[in-house]
């Protein structure tokens, strides 16, 4: 099957889910290739559209077992008309639990042939110095990881002479309801006076959280936990307070020692 080109749409507030989407371009290794980044709320304003002859990829990370709740409204517009679809679920070494068959599920809703799904580990958006949590990952061997997926994906579709739409992908999960778990709403976010009012935070906010004129502040309705406002800070002047998100982290840093692998499932025929 002669692909045209790649569309990979991502959401990556930390950049875990961008830099394993980007390893598996690498591996397929097609001369046309356009990245879609959805991580700004007004990139979610464009609508994706592809075709039979396009190979579609859409990777997000797992929070609390599910989608991201905010992404609903952007997966929902996706008009994947065919195209062959691969699904990507990033998630902190704890699991991914409903995740990927959720977004699998999506994607057939929307018209795409899923031929390949993955759940890879990155860097818990609750890691940081006193509570690491799959600290630097995707490291080096999880992208070479990725890289060899894509050279199979690239593999099957050149194999193939069409996609077969009766075939089925079994993922790990339970179809989840439609409305997945609220995330806590709590301020927990400590700024301290080594802030410099760059504004990187605020531009980082995957969710318009984090006020344009008062970086002090946090819509704490808006937050969806994601930690890039923390990550980003050039003066490290915003980090975590103790509370229940600290305490979720220290839990988290002790309880998710172990080295967790990618998984690859891929359709069955």
């Amino acid at each position: 099957m002669k692909i045209q080109s790649v569309k990979a749409c991502f959401f990556s507030p930390t950049g875990t889910t961008k830099a394993v989407v980007q390893a598996i371009v690498r591996g397929i290794q097609h001369t046309t290739s356009e990245f879609i980044d959805i991580t700004n709320p007004d990139s979610r304003k464009q609508h994706v559209l592809a075709a039979e002859d396009e190979l579609l990829i859409v990777a997000v990370p797992v929070y609390v077992g599910r989608v991201p709740a905010l992404l609903n409204q952007w997966l929902h517009a996706i008009k994947a008309r065919k195209a062959p679809t691969v699904c990507l679920v990033v998630y902190g070494n704890r699991d991914y639990e409903n995740a990927l068959i959720e977004l699998k599920d999506k994607m057939i809703q929307n018209g795409g042939i899923p031929i390949a799904c993955a759940a890879y580990i990155g860097e818990h958006s609750f890691s940081g110095p006193d509570t690491p949590i799959a600290l630097s990952r995707p490291d080096a061997e999880d992208l070479k990881h990725a890289e060899a997926f894509g050279r199979r994906i690239n593999e099957m579709l050149l194999s193939a002479t069409h996609m077969d739409l009766t075939s089925e992908i079994h993922v790990p999960g339970k179809v989840p309801s439609q409305n997945p778990a609220p995330l806590l709403s709590v301020d927990f976010i400590n700024i301290s006076h080594h802030c410099s009012g760059c504004g990187a935070c605020a531009k980082a906010c995957p969710a318009g959280a984090i006020d344009l004129k008062a970086y002090s502040i946090t819509d704490k309705e808006k937050c969806i936990l994601c930690c890039a406002c923390i990550k980003i800070c050039p003066e490290k002047a915003r980090t975590m307070k103790n509370g229940t998100i600290k305490d979720i982290a220290i839990r988290l840093s002790e309880s998710c020692k172990d080295r967790k692998e990618p998984e690859l499932f891929f359709n069955e025929k």
